[in-house]
C-alpha cells in the first residue's frame, strides 16, 4: 500500500495478490525441501560396520555412472560394510557378500536387531565375546541374533575392523587400540531402509541375474591376504568373475586395486578403464600411502 501511495496512479495494483502468491509458492517450495531434507535425514548414509577396503570415498564417482540407471534394480556381489549401497540409496537391491557373518548382522538388523550384550572396550570382555562368537561357529549357532550381536561388537572393537578367519573358520583379528568406541544400542535407521533390500550369501554363479540389472562388484583386492571368507578367494575366483561380468548385457561397474594382471584381465575382457588413487586405510605400520584403484565399465557412459 505504501508502494502504491508513492507512484500518484489510480490504476487497481495487483501487488499484494501477486505478494501473497509469490509468498505462498515460496513456502511450499520451502516445505517441499524441508520434507525431503527430513526423508533423507531418516536415510541414514553412513555404514553400521567399520570395514577394511571400504568404498565410501568411490560413492561420487560411481554416483555419476548410477545417474539415469536408478529404475533398474541395483546388484552388488560384494556389499561389504554398505557404503556403495547406502550412499546410492537405491528403491531395489541385492547386496550379496561372501561373509556369511556379514550377511547375517544385516537379515538380523532388518528384523529389529538390538544389542542386549555387554559391549563395552575393555580387553577381557574382547576376548571373551570373540570365544563366544566362535563357539557359536562351531555349534551351528552362527545365523542367530546373539552372533549378530557378537559380530558387531567385534567388528567395532577389533583391530581397524578387520574382518579375517583362521582355516577352522574362526575369527583370529585381535583387539585395537582406540581410545574410546562408541556402540549403537538398535539399528532402527537402517531397519526400515533395509525393508527394500534383499541380502543374500551366496557364490556369484548361484545368483540370480536380471539381463537389466546394475551391477556394482568390488571384489577382494588381488593381493595375499584371501581369508576374508572360509573359502578364501583365489586368482581364478578373480577371473571368473571378470568373465561373468563381461558378459552381462547391463550396466556393469568393477573396482579393484590396480594390480598388472587385474588391469591386463579388464583390458582382455574389454572393459573400459578409469585409474583413481584410493586411500590407503589398512597398514599394520600405519603407512596411509594412496593405493591405485581401477574402474573397469561395460555398457556405462559418464553423465
Amino acid at each position: 500500500m505504501a508502494a502504491q501511495r508513492s507512484s500518484g496512479s489510480m490504476r487497481p495494483s495487483f501487488t499484494p495478490v501477486t505478494g501473497l502468491v509469490r509468498g505462498m509458492a515460496t513456502r511450499a517450495v520451502t516445505r517441499a525441501m524441508e520434507d525431503r531434507d527430513s526423508s533423507s535425514a531418516s536415510r541414514p548414509s553412513r555404514p553400521p560396520l567399520k570395514w577394511a577396503g571400504g568404498k565410501r570415498w568411490l560413492v561420487p564417482h560411481i554416483e555419476l555412472l548410477w545417474r539415469g540407471h536408478q529404475q533398474r534394480r541395483y546388484l552388488e556381489l560384494f556389499c561389504g560394510g554398505l557404503a556403495v549401497a547406502l550412499g546410492l540409496q537405491p528403491e531395489r537391491a541385492v547386496l550379496n557378500d561372501l561373509n556369511p557373518h556379514l550377511i547375517n548382522f544385516y537379515a538380523q538388523v532388518r528384523r529389529g536387531l538390538s544389542m542386549n550384550i555387554d559391549a563395552r572396550y575393555d580387553r577381557r570382555l574382547f576376548y571373551l565375546h570373540r570365544a563366544r562368537f566362535n563357539q557359536l561357529i562351531n555349534d551351528g549357532g552362527a545365523k542367530s541374533a546373539e552372533a549378530a550381536q557378537l559380530f558387531y561388537y567385534l567388528n567395532r572393537t577389533c583391530f581397524n575392523g578387520l574382518c579375517r578367519f583362521n582355516q577352522s573358520g574362526e575369527f583370529n583379528v585381535p583387539i585395537g587400540q582406540y581410545k574410546t568406541v562408541n556402540y549403537a544400542t538398535d539399528f532402527h535407521l537402517y531397519r526400515k531402509l533395509f525393508r527394500g533390500w534383499s541380502f543374500m550369501n551366496k557364490d556369484l554363479a548361484k545368483l540370480s541375474i536380471e539381463p537389466d540389472d546394475f551391477i556394482y562388484a568390488d571384489p577382494p583386492y588381488d593381493v595375499e591376504f584371501t581369508s576374508y571368507s572360509a573359502g578364501g578367494f583365489s586368482w581364478d575366483d578373480q577371473v571368473r568373475t571378470a568373465e561373468l561380468l563381461a558378459k552381462h548385457p547391463g550396466p556393469v561397474l568393477l573396482s579393484n586395486q590396480a594390480t598388472k594382471r587385474i588391469v591386463d584381465l579388464y583390458r582382455r575382457l574389454k572393459f573400459d578403464l578409469k585409474f583413481l588413487d584410493a586411500p590407503r586405510r589398512i597398514s599394520c605400520n600405519g603407512n596411509r600411502q594412496t593405493a591405485r584403484e581401477v574402474l573397469a565399465t561395460k555398457n556405462l557412459a559418464d553423465r
